[in-house]
């Protein structure tokens, strides 16, 4: 039996359909506007006047949520995590994201990744970040555990996690970092600076194409020294990550990233972890103390530990700091990430692609979410 939504209007992710309607299964099988919509006897018809879809939310860095951590190493637990994240938030392809640890803790994650995915359809992929980082922009990355960029430990992860590391963040100035990037690529994975203090000079020379949380945890910009963020400024084929809760970043440097890059090569990420959607309070990350407290994650010297952003909260956001439309806004939430990631059947609304879908009121409050079809419950 499929699903017919009608009387939407439909942000494709190519297009924009006005009093629309869309047939979907597991894939998506008929879109286009009402007056060539045709029933049949098996569809099961919804009307959503005044609502609109949206492609599914692709969040490629999330450490955790819900009280739950990528770094528990539990499968259930992951699987509970992404579901109500999914359910939540919109998010239909979820990145689980690492954080530097020991390898004991790195092979626990990974190999309960791998495990997780038999439990839930929203695991895309994992994003590595750490261990092979730069002290100097540690940010709540524990220094204990920071490394050269190995190519064996990168390796025998990935394989832990059934091959599904699609993104790594390092630091390229550290020692073996152009050997390092020549294997990930080899090995379909993308190297994402983050949490370095690489020059201009050293970047240049680097093969990364992707950048972690841009202006956080990295070599900001000068007037004589671009940075690794002037980098990713000056270099349109850089893709960037960008947190858009108001606290990482404020919003008119959420207008600048957004007017200088181009709404093409950003993509929004919570970078959340376990204290989001709980009270506030106290919390941990990596075994480090964490206080949440107005919308904000800190250890206790001040640092920001990740955040506690909602991905619909992010969706918001990106269209109130920078007054762009619904249509730009689903490139940096699903289809620039879809574009760099080859997920060739996510990040739009097309037919024969997955029914991965959005439905928000004209308020874009979140309605509902829709995975290969099914709708997902918020009780995960």
């Amino acid at each position: 039996m499929a699903i017919v939504l009608k009387h939407i209007k439909i942000y494709t992710g190519l297009r924009v359909i006005e009093d629309a309607y869309i047939r979907f299964e597991k894939v998506i099988k008929d879109i286009g506007r009402i007056e060539e919509y045709t029933p049949l006897a098996s569809d099961e018809t919804i009307i959503c006047d005044d609502d609109i879809i949206v492609p599914g939310f692709i969040d490629v860095h999330t450490h955790g949520a819900y009280g739950f951590d990528t770094m528990d190493g539990d499968a259930k637990k992951l699987a509970t995590m992404v579901n109500l994240i999914g359910a939540n938030e919109g998010v239909t392809t979820i990145f689980p994201t690492s954080m530097t640890q020991s390898d004991a803790k790195i092979s626990q994650a990974m190999i309960a990744i791998d495990k997780a995915t038999a439990l839930t359809n929203l695991i895309g992929g994992v994003h590595l970040e750490g261990p092979f980082v730069n002290p100097v922009y540690k940010g709540a990355q524990p220094e204990k555990y920071m490394l050269d960029p190995a190519i064996n430990m990168l390796d025998h992860w990935n394989k832990l996690s059934g091959n599904r590391i699609k993104l790594v963040t390092y630091a390229p100035e550290r020692h073996g970092a152009r050997e390092f990037e020549k294997y990930a690529l080899n090995s379909g994975i993308i190297p994402s600076i983050g949490h370095s203090d690489a020059t201009r000079n050293i970047l240049k020379e680097s093969q990364a194409t992707h950048i972690t949380h841009l202006y956080n945890a990295q070599r900001g910009i000068g007037h004589r020294e671009p940075g690794v963020t002037g980098h990713a400024m000056l270099e349109r084929y850089i893709n960037a990550e960008l947190i858009v809760d108001g606290f990482h970043v404020v919003p008119d440097m959420v207008k600048f990233a957004v007017n200088v890059k181009g709404i093409d090569h950003i993509q929004l990420i919570t970078d959340s972890m376990r204290a989001k959607g709980l009270n506030e309070g106290e919390s941990e990350l990596g075994g480090q103390k964490v206080i949440v407290k107005d919308k904000q994650a800190r250890l206790l010297d001040g640092h920001l530990a990740g955040s506690v952003l909602t991905y619909d909260d992010a969706f918001r956001n990106i269209i109130k700091f920078t007054d762009i439309g619904i249509e730009d806004a689903v490139k940096m939430t699903s289809g620039n990430q879809a574009q760099e990631f080859k997920l060739l059947d996510k990040g739009c609304l097309e037919i024969g692609k997955d029914a991965d879908l959005n439905i928000f009121n004209k308020e874009l409050e979140l309605l509902a979410t829709y995975s290969y079809g099914q709708k997902l419950r918020k009780n995960g």
